[in-house]
């Protein structure tokens, strides 16, 4: 007789074990599911089921609590029903893959990027309640066709209702906030002075601030310093029969140009109240000067330009002949390599400081061209104002020889300035309006616009600082307007970064 162990073994050998694996179906048997897979079947189907009817197990995460509307942009954006259903998801979903194609423009990460990059003044509002967030509370199959990643979300564990909720950034109140808020301009200036006898002649320059904050007026036949830190008034010089046709500061110093109305130009030293000389050259008043450095230019209604250098012997050193008619404007560049130049017979001119004909003819204004100015944010850009038959601000680019644009300001353009803190431009008006108007460059668009004077604002000036402008007209008074911003200011560093390398101590 065997023994118990011999005869379990025995059984064991003839009876294989059974095997762990699932029998093998071939795939035309299988039901179809989602992707190939095999799916349970339904209770409803009749019929039992137990556990050896699965042939493969399949594990789908929970998505409770998470906003997939907000985070990958899944859900249908509209819909029918409270569900939140396919209605609308055609123009958002392609065909086959049901994958969002295009974002919303009321999205707030996109109102976000708008506001900040392309400057739109958009409101970013939060989305709650909309289609998009259909889903919650509803079911998970509502709709014609049901979503595939739609899932109900509990209310328990909600959703941050926006995507920058951990964000530092604050998305609903503080983006509309973000932008940067406009200048604002006193529309009344701080300052008036009278001006007794000064001239109403567009052709004429008898207002300039120095470098040292010393205001220079020409009132009749004298010229009168306003000293901006004491608020004092001194006689400069008082011409006699003659009258002062131009004033101007040099760059640097206290030197000060002075036209008559015989053809003179007369060099005083505004510290010492002496005059330093006396040169001639002209036929015709002096209406306009201009300095670069020691060489100082000077037009004249005789219709031509001399170039003097208030160094040497000679009253000038070249004579420049162009105009047809009396010149009203000249300005040199910051750097002195051009000279432009305006005159009555509605030219502009661009001259070399060492030729005798012009580089540039421009004759595009159809009016006296007295107003001009020189950009110092960009070389090369010039700006020029046409009398009342012109009206417009025309913008040069003199290194390529190149008309950039023009503006109709509605009213005879007489001086034209342009900031040294901001990249803007303050131009001051006659005939019809009498206005000094601020613009924004390349736009041209009206930052602010100061009324104040009642006849024509022939003159303007800008103080050292770049902050105040003072204007003149023939209503005979001088007012100052805080129209520019104070310059940033830098730190020694910052501004001479090599300078440490070249101090002893």
């Amino acid at each position: 007789a065997l023994s118990p162990t011999v005869r379990f073994l025995q059984n064991a050998h003839a009876r294989p074990l059974p095997s762990m694996e699932p029998p093998y179906t071939p795939p035309s048997a299988r039901s179809s599911g989602w992707g190939g897979f095999s799916t349970p079947p339904s209770r409803s189907s009749g019929g039992s089921s137990s556990k050896a009817d699965y042939t493969g197990d399949r594990f789908i995460p929970t998505r409770r609590g998470v906003n997939l509307a907000e985070q990958f942009a899944l859900l249908p954006e509209g819909g029918s029903g409270g569900g939140g259903g396919s209605g609308g998801s055609g123009a958002e979903r392609s065909g086959d893959g049901g994958a969002a194609t295009t974002p919303r423009d009321d999205d707030p990460y996109n109102m976000l990027l708008r506001n900040e990059l392309l400057g739109d003044n958009v409101a970013v509002t939060s989305r709650r309640g909309s289609g998009r967030h259909g889903a919650r509370g509803g079911s998970a199959g509502g709709g014609s066709g049901g979503s595939l990643f739609q899932y109900r979300v509990s209310p328990a564990r909600d959703a941050p209702a926006s995507p920058f909720s951990l964000s530092p950034v604050e998305a609903d109140p503080m983006l509309p906030a973000a932008r940067r808020t406009q200048r604002k301009i006193p529309s009344v200036p701080y300052k008036v002075l009278d001006a007794p006898a000064l001239q109403d002649d567009f052709y004429l320059h008898l207002v300039d601030w120095s470098s040292t904050n010393v205001l220079a007026v020409g009132l009749g036949a004298c010229v009168y310093l306003w000293s901006a830190c004491t608020s004092k008034v001194t006689k400069l010089c008082d011409l006699g029969q003659e009258t002062v046709t131009s004033v101007c500061w040099a760059q640097r110093g206290t030197h000060l140009a002075v036209g008559t109305s015989v053809g003179e130009v007369q060099v005083w030293d505004a510290a010492k109240a002496s005059l330093l000389r006396t040169m001639g050259g002209h036929l015709g008043r002096v209406g306009t000067l201009s300095w670069s450095g020691p060489s100082l230019s000077s037009g004249s209604r005789d219709r031509t330009i001399c170039m003097r250098d208030v160094r040497s012997a000679p009253p000038f050193t070249s004579q420049l002949v162009g105009h047809k008619q009396e010149v009203c404007g000249l300005r040199w560049a910051h750097d002195g390599s051009q000279l432009a130049s305006g005159g009555n017979d509605n030219k502009l001119f661009i001259w070399s400081p060492h030729g005798t004909s012009p580089l540039l003819r421009f004759s595009d204004h159809t009016a006296a061209v007295k107003a001009l100015a020189w950009s110092p944010h960009q070389n090369g850009l010039l700006a020029s104002g046409g009398g009342t038959a012109d009206r417009c601000i025309r913008f040069w680019n003199t290194q390529t020889a190149t008309a950039l644009s023009a503006l109709d300001t509605g009213s005879q353009v007489c001086n034209l300035c342009w900031s040294c803190t901001v990249n803007e431009l303050v131009s001051s008006h006659g005939y019809s309006q009498n206005q000094i108007v601020v613009w924004r460059y390349s736009s041209m668009a009206k930052v602010a616009t100061l009324s104040g004077h009642t006849m024509r604002v022939l003159y303007l000036a800008l103080s050292p600082d770049g902050q105040t402008v003072v204007s003149g007209a023939g209503d005979e008074t001088l007012r100052f307007w805080n129209v520019f911003p104070q310059a940033r200011r830098t730190t020694g560093d910052e501004a001479a970064p090599f300078s440490r390398a070249y101090t002893v101590r």
